[in-house]
């Protein structure tokens, strides 16, 4: 956790002050990056539509409530006009912009910005046919005293629906926009369990393709692809755990103590998360291996068999090539029944030498 100091008592326009709009088309280009925003008093949605600016005003103006601004995929013009608005340092501004960040939290002051991975599981009918198991996407979530924005890229994950829900319970809303964060971690780490659970079925397909004694020959590819999967899905779940850890910490004062009960929960869920991960890392390592070995033995045996077949075309081959030297004295040469005695002494040869493979278990 990083805490960065800024210019003014809080970093964010005085309340009663916000900053004008420029006369250029910037807050029209804002807008198509803004989803929703709402002031919230007690808890309780303000009716009506009302611009970022205004509703920071008017927050900062009567001293109660908060803003939460949703935003999706904003440009460097669209963030820093939010940025500038909200007070929000040059560096998270920068974060929020450009995607692919880890899981990360840091403090500005009395903002908190906190970054996390969110993944979708991508259907398929079979893993041989799949390209891709899951599809990664990033939510930022800036929460202020008086305000909170969240930033999301990727086309899942959407807010709106977990908006309306904290909307029906306003009692959670009235927390604050601490409530937010906890609302936004929960929803993410709760997609995270529902992706493990589906791929425990692709895991275990894999699992029976792989000792499967029906299966003569293994397809390795789908495993190293589950399982490049599998790290991508660690490396977005994995490294939340430490903000979850500081933002659960009994001394923190920017968050509630009744957000901190709640944020316990989502902590331990994404202990069960890793958990399954790690032993998903576990057993497709184990099944590399073992497909590994599997391929060796088909090698082995498809060599074996090779070899044998030329060690019976080995026999009228070394005939053929004797009978073709053309020389004049040779046994059997001009005897009526030297042909058929040779043909008889190779088919016989060739015979014995498959019996002999045959049940050594080269053929």
């Amino acid at each position: 956790m990083a805490t960065i100091p800024r210019s003014g008592p809080r970093g964010l326009p005085p309340r009663g002050e916000h900053h004008p709009a420029p006369a250029s088309e910037k807050p029209a280009r804002v807008s198509r990056a803004v989803v929703d925003c709402a002031v919230y008093i007690n808890g309780h949605r303000q009716p009506g539509d009302i611009s970022y600016r205004d509703a920071l005003a008017q927050v900062r103006e009567s001293g109660e409530g908060f803003v939460w601004v949703g935003l999706h995929s904003p440009d460097d013009s669209q963030m820093t006009d939010v940025g500038t608005t909200f007070g929000l340092h040059e560096l998270v501004v920068e974060d929020a912009v450009h995607a692919h960040q880890r899981p990360k939290l840091e403090v500005y002051d009395d903002t908190q910005f906190l970054v996390l991975r969110t993944v979708q599981y991508v259907e398929h009918e079979s893993m041989a046919m799949a390209s891709e198991v899951v599809e990664t996407g990033e939510i930022m979530v800036f929460a202020g005293p008086d305000f909170v924005i969240t930033v999301r890229h990727g086309e899942h994950t959407e807010l709106s629906g977990m908006r309306r829900n904290l909307e029906s319970r306003p009692e959670r809303l009235a927390l604050g926009p601490t409530a937010v964060l906890h609302a936004v971690a929960d929803k993410v780490v709760d997609s995270y369990l529902a992706v493990t659970d589906r791929m425990d079925v692709d895991v275990a397909a894999i699992e029976e393709s792989v000792f499967s004694r029906q299966n003569r020959w293994l397809d390795i590819d789908p495993v190293y692809l589950l399982r490049r999967e599998v790290l991508e899905l660690r490396r977005a779940v994995t490294p939340l755990s430490t903000p979850l850890q500081t933002l659960t910490a009994s001394g923190n004062p920017l968050v509630p103590k009744e957000v901190r009960r709640h944020l316990r929960d989502v902590a331990d869920h994404l202990t069960t998360v890793i958990e399954r991960v790690l032993e998903y890392d576990e057993l497709l390592n184990s099944m590399l291996q073992a497909g590994a070995a599997k391929v060796g033995i088909q090698q082995t045996t498809d060599m074996r068999k090779i070899s044998a077949w030329v060690a019976i075309a080995a026999v009228p081959t070394m005939v053929a090539g004797i009978y073709g030297m053309n020389f004049d004295h040779m046994p059997e040469l001009h005897q009526p029944w030297g042909y058929p005695l040779v043909l008889g002494v190779l088919v016989a040869t060739c015979v014995a030498l498959f019996v002999v493979f045959r049940r050594s278990h080269w053929l």
